[in-house]
């Protein structure tokens, strides 16, 4: 059995800038498990771009210096905004070769608490016993599948992430449910590749960011009034984007404002430039109905130890330094939501996490 200080589950943006932070404290031994932004790479369509703006794709680094303008410099791969899916994914594992260059790409098919702190079980057999774990999984096990839905085969309906590659609708008719960037961007490519689609969504109307008005706010009354508005983490309308931009803040105002807050940051909305007056009749449906948090569904989690962290809704209840109810056992992304607000769904909040993470650590 080898044992470590810290054990992080998970390589993507949250994963790989926590051991980049991690990494700078001397003395602390790290180990990282995973396959290098395999949720985008996997689960994301061919031909897509980032909704969030440019400063806020960067994935933290406690230097500054893994920028993606370091990344075009270094790669020669220049591209436009808004990021293209593709060149984001190469630019993780370019920060990955950088910052993490001794991942670990097994996967942790379990995770049990111990009396020394938690063991691992390796999908290859080998135990690692380490003092703290970090969960940095992603949203992959959330997908949200309503239930009306739920006993049609894949064939008939799919959610979204099931799908790296739409060209194989070219033809059909796809009836897409819902309102948010991933239902409407896939309606895009859909339409793009061949398909006829429809987009059908719940509210009377969709709602788009990046409108006349908050672009006259963002770019027209120039780089100060944008900067007192909008925080660079880029979640949220203008001046709630500051508060969201500060977790510990945020987390002191009573809870039913934080989730009236919440709901108004990351309501389903979808880029300026996506919108298309067109519809199509159609037949297949693709589920744009995105993630519901629920840590249960992490299976490596053994059940034991996911019944004895306390949570609402799906969400654990999270301490200073993203710290579960299970001393040691630290949960990043979108799980973090809950206790610490929306900008935990993005890649943006990767830096406060990740330097959280730090303060905790050195602190115990």
């Amino acid at each position: 059995m080898r044992q470590c200080d810290v054990a992080i589950i998970g390589a993507g943006p949250y994963g790989l800038s926590a051991a980049a932070h991690l990494a700078t404290m001397r003395g602390l031994g790290i180990r990282v498990f995973g396959q290098p932004m395999s949720f985008w790479d996997r689960s994301m369509p061919v031909g897509m771009f980032l909704r969030s703006g440019w400063s806020a794709t960067h994935i933290a680094d406690p230097r500054g210096s893994l920028k993606l303008e370091a990344y075009q410099a270094a790669s020669g791969n220049h591209f436009s905004k808004p990021v293209p899916l593709n060149s984001f994914i190469q630019y993780g594992l370019w920060y990955q070769r950088q910052a993490i260059p001794q991942l670990d790409q097994r996967k942790v098919a379990r995770v049990e608490s111990d009396a020394k702190g938690f063991r691992l079980l390796l999908e290859d057999g080998e135990v690692v016993s380490p003092r703290r774990v970090i969960v940095a999984a992603g949203i992959g096990s959330f997908a949200r599948r309503p239930k009306e839905f739920q006993g049609l085969p894949s064939s008939l309906a799919s959610h979204t992430s099931e799908h790296r590659h739409l060209q194989r609708f070219a033809g059909k008719r796809v009836l897409v449910i819902g309102g948010g960037q991933s239902a409407l961007e896939s309606g895009a490519l859909l339409h793009e590749g061949g398909a006829q689609v429809e987009i059908i969504v719940r509210s009377r109307s969709i709602h788009w960011l990046q409108g006349v008005a908050s672009t006259a706010l963002h770019y027209g009354l120039g780089k100060f009034t944008s900067r007192l508005l909008y925080a660079p983490t880029d979640v949220g309308p203008a001046g709630i984007s500051q508060l969201m931009a500060r977790p510990d803040l945020l987390r002191r105002l009573p809870r039913e404002l934080q989730t009236k807050l919440w709901k108004r940051s990351v309501r389903p909305a979808g880029s300026r430039w996506l919108v298309d007056g067109s519809e199509r009749t159609v037949d297949h449906i693709l589920l744009g109905t995105g993630y519901r948090v629920d840590i249960s569904k992490y299976e490596f989690l053994a059940p034991e130890l996911a019944r004895s962290i306390q949570h609402s809704n799906g969400y654990p209840w999270l301490k200073e330094g993203l710290e579960t109810s299970v001393p040691g056992l630290h949960i990043l992304g979108a799980p973090a939501a809950w206790s610490f607000g929306p900008l935990m769904q993005f890649v943006s909040g990767a830096r406060y996490a990740s330097q959280a993470l730090m303060r905790a650590i050195a602190r115990d």
